[in-house]
């Protein structure tokens, strides 16, 4: 158990937290400012979130870094980010803040990407992240985080950031995953 692998332990063990404090009904009054509100639960699950996101690339580097790279990181290291952006995308939905069918698509783009990569491992193949799959982990993060925090600051302006967002990490994600599946076509057993 090295230090990458605890710090992707600790991304997984930050998801519960992260979900109690989004929906644990805590009655402490709400921060408001002009037409905006924000609950304090609401802030403290986003910096978790935000904590727990930004150790997605700690982990790896410093797995590189020091030649620390071991199977079980291999292993919990992508499983940790789908347990964190799906357990979110789930409480955002329970929430109201998120259109379920968003969530569907999303999740299961890990699920069919995930599955593809196990089908590659089979075939003794690695499918590194594709440049398109950075991208879509990035506009998914800002999507969640700014979902997490009402839209602030977008919200005292009337700018829709949240709801641009949703649909962009829609959409990459779906491209992301076609991508992935066009690329390895030759996995696929079509027979």
């Amino acid at each position: 158990m090295n230090l990458a692998n605890r710090i992707t332990l600790a991304r997984i063990f930050l998801v519960p937290i992260i979900m109690f404090f989004l929906l644990a009904k805590i009655d402490f009054a709400p921060i408001k400012f002009e037409n905006f509100s924000i609950t304090y639960n609401q802030i403290v699950a986003a910096l978790i979130f935000i904590i727990a996101a930004s150790t997605d690339g700690l982990d790896g580097y410093i797995a590189r870094k020091n030649k620390l790279v071991t199977n079980l990181g291999k292993l919990l290291d992508p499983l940790a980010d789908k347990l964190l952006v799906a357990a979110v995308l789930i409480s955002l939905v329970e929430m109201g803040k998120l259109d379920a069918w968003i969530a569907i698509v999303i999740i299961s783009r890990e699920f069919a990407v995930t599955g593809l990569r196990q089908v590659a491992l089979l075939e003794g193949k690695v499918l590194a992240a594709s440049r398109w799959g950075k991208w879509k982990t990035g506009v998914q993060i800002t999507m969640i985080i700014a979902l997490l925090i009402n839209n602030f600051p977008f919200a005292l302006v009337g700018i829709p950031f949240d709801v641009a967002m949703t649909w962009v990490a829609a959409v990459i994600t779906v491209y992301s995953g076609i991508d992935y599946f066009v690329k390895n076509k030759d996995l696929i057993p079509v027979q």
